[in-house]
C-alpha cells in the first residue's frame, strides 16, 4: 500500500496541470479533515511505543511515511502539483533540514563528551549535579545533557537504597526545563528561531520563569533527598569504587561554540539568497547547515571511539527522530495553513479559547494548552501550532505579544516533563536508569510524581508570570 501511495504522489506531481501553481495553501478553504494525519502521527508516537512496541520499533518509518503521504497525495490532487511541490520544498529546505542537522550536530557532539569517575550522592552533591545538568541542557540540548549527565548521576547514587526520586527530578530538570534558555536547548525553540525569533530573545524572556521553576524544583529536591538520605542511615557497599572525576572529549566543547557561532552568523549576516524548487533559501542559512555537517564529521574524527562506546552512543535515536519528524513536518503543513486563517479557518473555536472577550491573548490559556499537549504529544509541533495560532508573525510576537510567545515557549518546554512521552530524552533516561538497576515508576506512577510536584509548580508559574 505504501508503495502504491508513493507512485500515486509521483504521478500526481508529474501529470497535473502546471496552471495550478499557488505558492501556499489557503487555510480558509481547508476543513478539519486535513488535520487528521497530523493528529494520527502524534497519536502514533504517543501510543504505539506503549501498546505495540515491537511493531513501532520495526515500522515507525513506514508509519510516519504513510501519514505524510495522506497529506501529500490529496494536496497534489486537490490543490495542484506545483502547490504540493513548492509547499514540500519550502518545508524541507527552510525547516526540516536545518532542524535535523542541528539535532544531528548536537547529538554527535554530546555523545563525544564522557564524564568518568565516581562521587557519592549526598543531597548537596545530587543537587549540584542536577543544577549542572540543568544549565548544560540549554547549550547542548536536553537530549545531549541527559546522555552526558545520567550515568554520572546513577553512579553517584548506586549505593543508595532509594534513588528513584533522583532520576525523576533529573527528568524534570535536565531532560526538560533546563533546555528553555536558548534555541539549542529544545527543538521547539529552534523551530521558533527558524521562524524568525531572535536567538537571545529566548534567553531574556524565559530566564525569569526558568530560574523560578528550576530553583523551586532544586530546593524541593534538596529537601526530599535530605529526608530520604537521613532515613537511609547505613549505605550498601558502593559498587563503583572511588575514582577522580574527569571529562574526556574536550574538543566537543569547542565544537559547541562553533555551533552557536554558526547559528548567530545565520541570523546576523546577509549573504544573499537563491531559489530552489520555489523555496527562497538564504545563503547564510545554507552555510550554517553545512557547518553543522562539518561539526558532526569533525566530532566523529577527533573523539576517541572508546568514549562514545562508554557513553552508550548509537545512531538509533537520531535516525528515529529524522524519520518521525519528516512525517510531522509534512502533516503539519495544512494545520499551519488553517491556523493562519485565524477566526476564518476551521480552528476558529481554538482561537476563541485562547482569546479574551476584548480580543487580547489569554496567556494563561496559551501556557496550559501548549503545555498540556506537550505533556503527551511531541512538543516541537505543538509549539508550531500555537505559534501560528498567536498570529505567526515573529516581530509582533517578540514585541507587543512577547508575553504570549513566552507562555507558548515555556508551556512547550516545561510541561514536556509531565509524562515519559512528553519529550524524547524522558524515555531514554527511563530506559538507562532501569538498565542500571533503578526501580523506575510505571507510566502512571510517573504521572503521580508529576501531578504532585510539577502541576502545583506550574500553577504558581501561571500566577506569577502569565496572569
Amino acid at each position: 500500500m505504501l508503495r502504491l501511495m508513493s507512485l500515486a504522489l509521483a504521478a500526481a506531481l508529474m501529470v497535473l496541470p502546471e496552471a495550478a501553481f499557488a505558492a501556499e495553501l489557503d487555510g480558509r478553504s481547508l476543513g478539519l479533515v486535513w488535520a487528521l494525519p497530523f493528529a494520527g502521527i502524534l497519536l502514533s508516537i504517543a501510543l504505539f511505543p506503549l501498546l505495540a512496541p515491537e511493531v513501532w520499533e520495526h515500522h515507525l518509518g513506514k508509519i510516519a511515511a504513510l501519514w505524510g503521504l495522506l497529506v501529500l497525495v490529496p494536496m497534489a490532487l486537490s490543490e495542484g502539483a506545483m502547490t504540493a511541490l513548492h509547499t514540500l520544498a519550502h518545508t524541507a529546505f527552510l525547516e526540516y533540514i536545518p532542524f535535523i542537522l542541528l539535532l544531528l550536530a548536537l547529538f554527535t557532539v554530546a555523545g563525544g563528551i564522557l564524564v568518568r569517575g565516581n562521587i557519592h550522592g549526598s543531597p548537596a552533591t545530587n543537587t549540584m549535579l542536577l543544577a549542572i545538568g540543568t544549565v548544560l541542557a540549554s547549550f547542548i540540548g536536553t537530549t545531549g545533557a541527559s546522555m552526558v549527565m545520567i550515568r554520572p548521576v546513577l553512579r553517584a547514587n548506586d549505593d543508595r537504597r532509594h534513588n528513584v526520586h533522583v532520576v525523576v527530578f533529573f527528568i524534570f530538570l535536565v531532560s526538560n526545563i533546563g533546555g528553555s534558555l536558548t534555541p539549542l536547548g529544545d527543538p521547539p525553540l529552534f523551530l521558533g528561531f527558524l521562524r524568525g525569533v531572535d536567538f537571545f530573545w529566548t534567553t531574556r524572556h524565559l530566564l525569569p520563569g526558568t530560574l523560578f521553576v528550576s530553583g523551586l524544583l532544586l530546593a524541593l529536591f534538596f529537601v526530599i533527598d535530605s529526608v530520604i538520605y537521613k532515613k537511609e542511615g547505613h549505605f550498601s557497599p558502593d559498587p563503583t569504587p572511588d575514582n577522580p572525576v574527569r571529562i574526556q572529549g574536550g574538543i566537543n566543547f569547542v565544537l559547541i561554540l562553533v555551533i552557536i557561532g554558526a547559528i548567530l552568523m545565520s541570523a546576523m549576516v546577509d549573504l544573499g539568497r537563491f531559489t530552489l524548487l520555489g523555496a527562497e533559501i538564504e545563503v547564510a542559512n545554507a552555510l550554517r547547515d553545512l557547518i553543522m555537517i562539518a561539526v558532526t564529521l569533525i566530532s566523529l574524527a577527533l573523539t576517541p571511539k572508546v568514549s562514545r562506546a562508554d557513553n552508550g552512543f548509537s545512531w538509533g535515536p537520531i535516525v528515529e527522530v529524522a524519520k518521525l519528524f519528516a512525517g510531522i513536518f509534512i502533516t503539519i503543513i495544512p494545520v499551519l495553513a488553517i491556523l493562519k486563517a485565524g477566526a476564518n479557518g476551521a480552528f476558529a473555536p481554538l482561537v476563541a479559547l485562547v482569546t479574551h472577550p476584548d480580543g487580547s491573548a489569554n496567556n494563561a490559556a496559551y501556557f496550559w494548552l501548549a503545555g498540556g499537549l506537550s505533556s503527551f504529544l511531541d512538543n516541537a509541533p505543538t509549539y508550531l501550532v500555537f505559534f501560528e495560532l498567536a498570529g505567526g508573525d515573529p516581530q509582533a510576537l517578540m514585541t507587543k505579544d512577547a508575553l504570549t510567545l513566552t507562555a507558548i515557549s515555556a508551556g512547550a518546554v516545561f510541561m514536556g516533563a509531565n509524562s515519559y512521552i512528553g519529550n524524547a530524552p524522558n524515555f531514554m533516561v527511563y530506559a538507562i536508569a532501569r538498565e542500571g538497576g533503578v526501580k523506575m515508576p510505571s507510566f502512571f506512577g510517573y504521572l503521580l510524581w508529576s501531578c504532585a510536584i510539577l502541576i502545583p509548580t506550574f500553577v504558581l508559574t501561571t500566577v506569577l508570570f502569565f496572569r
